[in-house]
């Protein structure tokens, strides 16, 4: 028997779905309907084409290509034009993402969009206060992004909704979608067997303009999973241990597909997902698992494009306790292109045995250092890291799901029978409104709160560094354990000496009643009220509310027909309209002044922070004031202290660069490996562009990042040869030569002139296609919109 029934129903049912009216991508829009035959006919033109079995993420991507008959596929070196589904934008993104949709000039969005405030909200007390305060402190904001919205047709989650990533699971994620979203952890979606990409606000422009969208053809790295998860072992491990395989750059170009036999211990009971309809029976049917979504989220930990599992059984059943049963209906008649071809080839196979996988946790200050929960404590003692947990915090995009809050609580269940509480201070944050009114309905959430946690917002919080962290000073060496995803310096409270962990759910809470690091869950005892002496059980939890979903508060608004007027006050210090970007002056760049050599890891958070910045998201020169202030100089060692080469004097890297531009300066950065690496914010690439900065000389660039400088009329430029990033001085002068014969795959050259007077020519390559070439040209890729309407 199959998931509907014998195998002639099943026939009769796929046949009258067919036939039948065509299904809505979501209830919020009716009129926008799931494209199962459009994508199935692009597979089979590009199928025949390639001659070969193809990956399940060849298939979705191929699949939305604006021209399959005529489009060059070769992984890795071509460039895909690709039409996107939907597009989805977090609040502090999306201010950035609107402002430059209305200076395109167009009336309305071309496909459905979403805007989704989750970023603003501070973690201070607890929810209900935290969301009161975002709400009157950030009001202008929210005004315009409700406004814009209403405007353009963009449909708007308010404050208290939840996190961006959680909502697109809940609501508009399928297997098969294509979307687009202006966050690096938008990849979550993989677990719902959909194709759900990070990217700047400018990509989100084209496709919101029904501009094609250039992707550079992914390599494809299989992951292939045996065995079954069992006890303290969960989804999130997988990924800490896939992390601590690739790195931080290791899926760099690539979307990370898994497969196998083990797909089956995070999805259903059976075989694995294959392209036979053998791979839909399972008897009896268990519930969906959020753990596919948990590992596809944190694959933007290794640069990956982003991360998708097979379609299967669970997916199917998650779909319909969200209310979304036709989807599930249509997909199971379109299996076949929602799984891989049985022989497709992997670029890279990575396989994991789940049943000899162990509990994990990474850090500090990488989300790749990774080390099985029974050695951290050795570890940690050996490198002298602080041993007492002070803060254990669970939640976030990664894990926030029903299933994560309830074996949390299941935990907290068993320390409180014995008489203990948490140790170390434990947070908890929702994922969104509907995990939260169901875990209050469950009790769920009244646990975690007698084992000494406090509920958060239903936000990003402490997981983007939205704390006002009050236990320990700015300086003071401390640990704490997350179930985040990120954990680069002073990420979650701004303080460089807190020691982060990222692990699961469940060996945070066990760490959090221990209230120290080498606490090993596994073997180790806790000594109850009365002195007994205890193991915690490993923690059980319903993948999905028996009584299904509370919704909570409805926190949606529709865009209306006809939509309200934006306005942006000149005088704001929150929003300001955009002035487009000078375009290129035809000739090459002569004697730019080194800004910056940054020596060693810098993120998207070293170059534009987060944290108290992100009030500024929507006023461009205000956040520029944050720009690369958390980089390393290779001069001297120093944080946000370079020197002006035109006084001498030693400066902040805005104020030097506002100077040199004043004085009519250019300037370049010149970086080390995967640069940008983290998240997808643009204003990394549009505050050196507006503080007069023309080009990033580095090692390597992370994907998002080097696109995103492209958008925005910069040169993202690599060294040929790695060893010439030596040659570079910081009171070189850099000129940029070959630009009048700019072309595709052809290097330029940089001429370096030393203090001394003495040259050095060192050759630079770039990614650059023509398109692309036209941006810089015309100074930005809005510029060039605007160029050809």
């Amino acid at each position: 028997y199959l998931a509907l029934g014998p195998g002639a129903r099943r026939v009769h049912v796929a046949a009258a779905l067919r036939a039948r009216a065509q299904v809505s991508m979501s209830r919020f829009e009716p009129d926008s309907f799931v494209n199962y035959e459009k994508m199935s006919k692009n597979i089979g033109i590009v199928r025949k084409r390639l001659g070969r079995p193809l990956t399940l993420s060849e298939k979705i991507v191929y699949g939305h290509l604006d021209d399959p008959a005529g489009q060059e596929i070769e992984r890795g070196r071509t460039y895909l034009r690709l039409r996107p589904d939907r597009v989805a934008m977090q609040d502090a993104t999306a201010q950035m993402a609107m402002l430059q949709f209305i200076s395109s000039g167009l009336p309305r969005v071309a496909v459905p969009s979403t805007i989704h405030c989750d970023h603003l909200i501070e973690a201070q007390t607890g929810a209900d206060k935290d969301l009161q305060r975002a709400k009157d402190v950030n009001k202008e904001v929210y005004n315009f992004l409700a406004t814009a919205g209403a405007k353009y047709g963009v449909g708007f989650w308010k404050p208290g909704s939840g996190i961006i990533h959680q909502i697109i699971l809940e609501n508009y994620a399928y297997p098969g979608v294509l979307l687009i979203g202006t966050d690096s952890h938008t990849p979550n979606g993989g677990g719902l067997g959909a194709i759900c990409i990070g990217v700047g606000g400018a990509d989100a422009v084209d496709v919101m303009a029904d501009i094609p969208w250039e992707l550079k053809c992914p390599n494809v790295i299989g992951v292939k999973l045996t065995g079954s998860l069992s006890g303290w072992t969960s989804p999130k491990d997988v990924i800490l241990k896939v992390a601590g395989i690739l790195t931080v750059k290791g899926g760099t170009g690539a979307i990370v597909e898994y497969h196998g036999p083990g797909v089956d211990s995070i999805s259903c009971t059976g075989e694995g997902a294959t392209s036979s309809l053998s791979s839909f029976t399972c008897d009896p049917p268990p519930p969906p698992s959020p753990g596919m979504a948990t590992i596809c989220n944190m694959g933007a930990e290794i640069g990956a494009t982003t991360s998708v599992f097979p379609y299967n059984h669970r997916m199917r059943t998650y779909l319909e306790k969200t209310g979304r049963r036709e989807i599930s209906a249509v997909a199971d008649s379109f299996h076949q292109d929602l799984v891989p071809d049985e022989g497709c080839e992997y670029d890279q196979v990575v396989e994991i045995n789940l049943s000899e996988l162990k509990p994990h946790i990474n850090g500090p200050f990488t989300p790749d250092w990774a080390h099985p929960v029974s050695e951290i404590g050795a570890t940690a003692k050996k490198n002298d890291w602080p041993l007492e947990v002070k803060v254990g915090l669970i939640g976030s995009c990664t894990n926030s799901s029903y299933e994560d809050m309830g074996r949390a609580a299941s935990l907290a269940k068993q320390a409180l029978d014995k008489g203990l509480r948490c140790k170390s201070e434990f947070t908890v944050t929702p994922g969104s409104e509907q995990i939260r009114a169901t875990i209050e309905r469950d009790g769920y959430a009244q646990i975690l709160r007698d084992v000494g946690g406090v509920v958060l917002a239903n936000a990003c919080g402490p997981c983007i560094g939205q704390w006002d962290r009050k236990d320990v000073k700015k300086g003071e060496k401390n640990t704490i354990v997350t179930s985040y995803n990120r954990n680069f310096t002073g990420r979650n409270d701004a303080n460089p000496a807190t020691h982060a962990f990222v692990t699961s759910p469940e060996v945070v809470t066990a760490m959090a009643i221990a209230g120290t690091l080498d606490f090993n869950p596994e073997t180790d005892f806790l000594t109850a009220a009365n002195g007994e002496k205890f193991r915690l059980q490993p923690p059980t939890g319903d993948e999905l509310p028996s009584r299904d979903f509370d919704p909570g508060q409805d926190t949606y608004q529709h865009p209306p027909p006809q939509g309200a007027s934006v306005d942006v006050s000149p005088s704001s210090n929150r929003l300001q309209l955009l002035e487009p970007f000078d375009r290129w002056s035809g000739t090459d760049l002569e004697e730019l002044r080194v800004l910056i050599k940054v020596k060693g890891k810098c993120t998207t958070d070293h170059i534009s922070a987060a944290g108290p910045w992100l009030k500024f998201r929507g006023h461009l020169d205000n956040i520029s004031n944050n720009m690369l202030i958390g980089a390393v100089n290779t001069e001297n060692d120093g944080v946000n202290s370079v020197k002006n080469q035109l006084t001498g004097q030693y400066g902040g890297v805005p104020e030097v660069a506002r100077h040199y531009k004043a004085e009519g300066v250019g300037w370049v950065v010149v970086g080390d490996e995967n640069y940008g690496e983290g998240s997808s914010r643009e204003h990394a690439a549009l505050e050196p562009r507006h503080l007069g900065g023309r080009a990033i000389i580095v090692k390597s660039f992370a994907r998002i990042h080097e696109t995103n400088l492209k958008k925005q009329g910069m040169l993202p430029l690599t060294f040929a040869d790695p060893q010439d990033y030596d040659k570079v001085g910081p009171e070189d002068t850099v000129s940029i030569q070959g630009l009048e014969s700019f072309s595709p795959g052809k290097p330029l050259t940089a001429v370096l002139k030393h203090a001394d007077g003495s040259l050095d020519s060192i050759s630079l390559n770039h990614t650059f296609n023509q398109p692309q070439i036209e941006w810089f040209k015309a100074g930005s890729a809005l510029n060039r919109m605007k160029e050809l309407q």
